[in-house]
């Protein structure tokens, strides 16, 4: 596959997010076997978000991952969920207002020019957005620049798995049969083909780390999921 000129990219991530924001939260279930859910529970486990804490959600689409956060951090802590969707942010701003969380704010933003000044947040994750960015690498450069030293970030993400027969089996099912079950449950076909081309693209779990490393982060870990279809980095910010 050729690689797509970021800004063609952008506009077709922002095309495809704006079209599927009303039944995004289903379809991901529906796709994934509910497994996002556990995935995720795990990812902000590693997350460790201590309370008082500041954090920011890159990504953050329909609230999810954000709104645990807030919970985490406490009333003394703040969290921003950021996404350049504002369709997909209607949708993370009613389960919002159906919380009392007081300590979270959402923010329609590029990850690739986070709104804010360098050394602002104590941690940072990213949910299955990272691999819609223009630019990895840009993207975590960017995220470095906003954590403050000794700080955190998460990144939950498909990957590669190399198991023989399974991995035939992953991707057919990510060609096949999702954007199939997009067109059925969401009259999404395209956009459905669109997050099996992103996938299929993305960097495996050393290729990622690599990137990380490249960004400046230091100690990163990967914890595979399910034999690889998806994983969990962390890394830190180093001290300075």
């Amino acid at each position: 596959m050729t690689a797509m000129d970021p800004e063609a990219k952008h506009k077709r991530v922002h095309q495809v997010f704006q079209t599927i924001y009303k039944k995004y939260d289903a379809m991901n279930s529906l796709i994934s076997f509910n497994r996002h859910k556990t995935w995720r529970r795990l990812a902000d486990e590693l997350a460790a978000a201590a309370p008082g804490s500041s954090y920011i959600d890159i990504c953050c689409g329909t609230g999810d991952w954000t709104l645990t956060l807030g919970n985490d951090v406490g009333p003394e802590g703040q969290v921003v969920g950021l996404d350049f969707s504002d369709h997909m942010l209607k949708i993370a701003k009613m389960k919002l207002d159906n919380t009392d969380l007081e300590n979270v704010r959402l923010v329609n933003g590029d990850a690739m020019a986070i709104p804010y000044d360098g050394a602002t947040f104590d941690g940072a994750t990213i949910g299955f957005g990272l691999r819609n960015v223009p630019d990895y690498l840009k993207v975590l450069q960017e995220i470095y620049r906003v954590l403050k030293p000794g700080g955190t970030f998460v990144c939950l993400e498909t990957s590669q798995t190399y198991v023989p027969v399974y991995r035939q089996l992953y991707f057919f099912y990510f060609r096949f049969i999702m954007p199939f079950l997009g067109k059925l449950f969401a009259g999404s076909y395209k956009e459905y083909a669109w997050l099996n081309e992103s996938a299929h693209k993305f960097p495996d779990r050393d290729q990622l780390s690599a990137l990380f490393r490249q960004a400046g982060f230091e100690v990163v870990t990967v914890k595979p999921l399910m034999g690889g279809i998806a994983a969990i980095h962390k890394a830190v910010k180093p001290e300075k």
